[in-house]
This record gives structure tokens, C-alpha cells and sequence, in this order.
């Protein structure tokens, strides 16, 4: 089992940039593939980004492809989301989920573990 938490969230004005941390607890944060998802008032959850075990593929929502860049340092057990060019719609509780399961992931129900989230609100 691992418990994530995340970080890094804020007030930001459209055009800047923030970067997310999600550090997880336990020796095996490298057997879990990750990802962000993101819920913004009245509209449901939605995928972000993810990433495999070892880093080396990722996957991105096509909103925030080119802008956002999804990371990880076993090394450190944390997972990254780096996100530039904000907009408002950006404007959302993150949150960072895990899962066993051998492949990336890019819906809900295939994580098993969730941080609290933190909130990223963008002004216009």
C-alpha cells in the first residue's frame, strides 16, 4: 500500500507556471504506475497525465499536451507535474493517484490510491 501526498499548488496568473509535487510513503513507489488527475468546480474528475514505473512513457490529456510535463524520481518516491502556460480553465483540485497494474492509465477506476489534492487556481 502507498499513501501519496501532494504539494505545490496555488495562485497563479494565466501564462505562469506552477510545479506539483505528490510524494509517496513506503520502499515501492517505482512498482506504481502514476498519474494526475484534476477536478474543477461542477464538472467531473478528469485525467491529466501519467507516467510508467520507470519514466520512460508518458501519456498527457490533449489540453494540456506541450504545456504540462509529467515526471518522476524514484529515487526521492515523488512524481512531478510541471505545468506552464496556465489558464484559467486549468483552474482545479489536483490530485495524484497509483496503481499496481503493469500498464499506463488513464481513467479513474484503474487507480487504487489518491492523495488528499491540492488546489491550482489560475487568474485571468
Amino acid at each position: 500500500q502507498v499513501q501519496l501526498v501532494e504539494s505545490g499548488g496555488g495562485l497563479v496568473q494565466a501564462g505562469g507556471s506552477l510545479r506539483l509535487s505528490c510524494a509517496a510513503s513506503g520502499r515501492t513507489f517505482r512498482n506504481y504506475v502514476m498519474g494526475w488527475f484534476r477536478q474543477a468546480p461542477g464538472k467531473e474528475r478528469e485525467f491529466v497525465a501519467a507516467i510508467n514505473r520507470s519514466g520512460g512513457i508518458t501519456n498527457y490529456a490533449d489540453s494540456v499536451k506541450g504545456r504540462f510535463t509529467i515526471s518522476r524520481d524514484n529515487a526521492k518516491n515523488t512524481m512531478y507535474l510541471q505545468m506552464n502556460s496556465l489558464k484559467p480553465e486549468d483552474t482545479a483540485v489536483y490530485y495524484c493517484a497509483g496503481t499496481l497494474q503493469i500498464t499506463i492509465a488513464t481513467t479513474d477506476d484503474r487507480y487504487d490510491y489518491w492523495g488528499q489534492g491540492t488546489q491550482v487556481t489560475v487568474s485571468s
